[in-house]
């Protein structure tokens, strides 16, 4: 029965929080020049457009995870490695402005007690969650696109590497060290950033 209920409680914070995502990317694209996104029909509100089945398995087990990569072609933008950078970092930041906002809704009062508040909870605990994962500079996550940017032209072929086993080196980071990557790694980050929101929540 708790089971159930924390499916119910965290389904719908995960779609809003995988598509404030993805949206974020595709429209600050769009703002620096790339239509790709509006034309495969990505710049959208649809969370069935964004979902990635792996990725969703992720936020379902671990309450982190990633979605399905926004189409982006950097040939439209002025400076490519700068504005891949600015692409990159709208999706976390829409997570934590969403968290924010859900913050601040269940602090004031305005959401009360019940189900309700417990759905805004896990709107700000997984918004959180997914912004502090994706900054690992892995791809397929938005941190190598952070990190692409301040790679030397001439050594980029490392991150071609990690762009061809990312996803395989992201599922042995998650199955095979998780202690590494959750208890030493992500686990302080995002309890702090909860903190700010909601103190004295944990993510864990």
């Amino acid at each position: 029965m708790g089971s159930l209920l924390e499916l119910v409680l965290v389904v719908p914070a995960l779609l809003i929080a995988v598509t404030v995502h993805e949206y974020a990317h595709g429209k600050v694209a769009e703002m620096l020049g790339d239509p790709t996104a509006r034309h495969a029909g990505r710049l959208s509100l649809n969370p069935i457009h964004h979902l990635d089945p792996l990725g969703t398995l992720m936020l379902l087990i671990f309450h982190i995870g990633w979605a399905k990569p926004v189409p982006v072609n950097p040939a439209y933008f002025e400076n490519p490695k700068r504005d891949m950078m600015y692409v990159g970092l709208a999706g976390p930041m829409a997570n934590f402005i969403t968290a924010f906002v859900a913050s601040f809704l269940v602090r004031s009062g305005f959401i009360p007690r019940g189900l309700g508040y417990s759905i805004f909870f896990y709107i700000v605990l997984i918004n959180v969650a997914l912004g502090v994962f994706n900054l690992i500079p892995i791809p397929p996550l938005d941190g190598s696109r952070i990190m692409a940017a301040f790679i030397p032209s001439g050594r980029f072929s490392f991150y071609r590497w990690l762009e061809r086993y990312g996803v395989l080196l992201l599922v042995l980071l998650m199955f095979v060290f998780p202690r590494y990557l959750f208890d030493y790694f992500l686990t302080p980050i995002i309890d702090l950033i909860l903190g700010l929101f909601l103190p004295g929540a944990t993510w864990r």
